[in-house]
């Protein structure tokens, strides 16, 4: 353990990660998989991303937002897996102190960002489809661009107060962290100073940043849901819940992995599942995100083939 001298008492200059295994032959084999994983999650994201932009059919509001979507995801995984990388294939699973409380706060950052995201994306299909007449005008460029501002700005207000709050903290050892990278639950279990205040601090954000945002997703398409039924056509119905489909598959994902990490505080014996949750939330999601959102879309597939095949629309 590696402690520094702080007056009387001890503190800790650095944490160990145990990852997520500590058998040799399984680290290399994790090794390839997670390098595999993170090499299409930044291809898949950015093909999405470079689709939007050369595809003039998919210059709407939505996919607006579903490349901001992109990028975030690009950013949540690196965030966490080129760590994660280094430490199976070394050794020397530390990190330093002030290293851990930046990755703690740029994945509370995306995340956020990702929470608010797909509150407007909600938002933007319920104007779409219950709203028509005044979409144009509610749904203009520079409110997508003040939508997006705003996601930024409250998400990096909460980032800073968590990471903040958590430098207060006083970390006297152990040092040992069973994860694959620094969050908020496994800090606080190695914290030797009171976690009150934290506690409460996490529990408004959860509030703001979780159950607000669900709140707002849930009535908005409870909305979409019922002037989607009124349409007489089948077909019609069918086209109207297709493009709601992705967008709901990422939301369960999402908040159903976010609600157990953070629900669940003070729990050491979950720790090995937090592992498994954490996969799913840092790689596996933002790994599908484009695979989901594309599955069932021809514009986006067409556009994406184009891409890839270097054939580009013309102006």
């Amino acid at each position: 353990m590696d402690l520094g001298a702080s007056g009387n008492g001890s503190v800790v200059t650095e944490f160990v990660l145990l990852g997520l295994t500590e058998t040799p032959a399984l680290q290399l084999i994790l090794f390839a998989i997670f390098l595999l994983a993170y090499v299409a999650t930044v291809g898949g994201n950015f093909s999405i991303l470079a689709a939007i932009l050369v595809e003039p059919k998919l210059h709407t509001p939505m996919y607006f937002f579903l490349g901001n979507l992109s990028l975030l995801d690009v950013g949540c995984i690196t965030v966490t897996v080129p760590a994660m990388l280094r430490h199976l294939t070394s050794k020397d699973r530390s990190i330093p102190y002030r290293s851990c409380l930046s990755q703690l706060f740029f994945f509370h950052l995306l995340a956020g960002v990702d929470c608010f995201l797909l509150t407007v994306m909600a938002y933007d299909r319920y104007l779409a489809i219950c709203q028509p007449l005044t979409y144009s005008t509610r749904m203009s460029w520079g409110i997508q661009q003040a939508m997006v501002g705003m996601s930024c700005v409250f998400s990096f207000s909460n980032a800073l107060t968590q990471t903040i709050a958590l430098s207060a903290l006083k970390f006297c050892g152990p040092n040992v962290i069973n994860h694959f990278y620094c969050d908020l639950p496994q800090l606080f279990q190695l914290s030797c100073s009171s976690i009150h205040l934290n506690e409460k601090l996490l529990f408004v954000a959860a509030a703001f940043m979780g159950v607000a945002p669900l709140v707002l997703i849930t009535v908005s398409y409870a909305h979409v849901v019922a002037a989607v039924l009124r349409i007489r056509s089948a077909g019609g119905r069918k086209k109207a819940f297709s493009t709601c489909s992705s967008h709901l598959t990422v939301v369960g994902i999402f908040y159903g992995t976010g609600v157990f990490s953070y629900m669940r505080l003070g729990s050491v014996e979950a720790s090995d599942k937090d592992k498994g949750v954490g996969i799913l939330n840092t790689v596996i999601s933002p790994m599908l995100n484009p695979l989901i959102y594309s599955l069932r879309n021809p514009d986006v597939q067409g556009a994406l083939q184009r891409v890839l095949m270097g054939r580009w629309p013309s102006k």
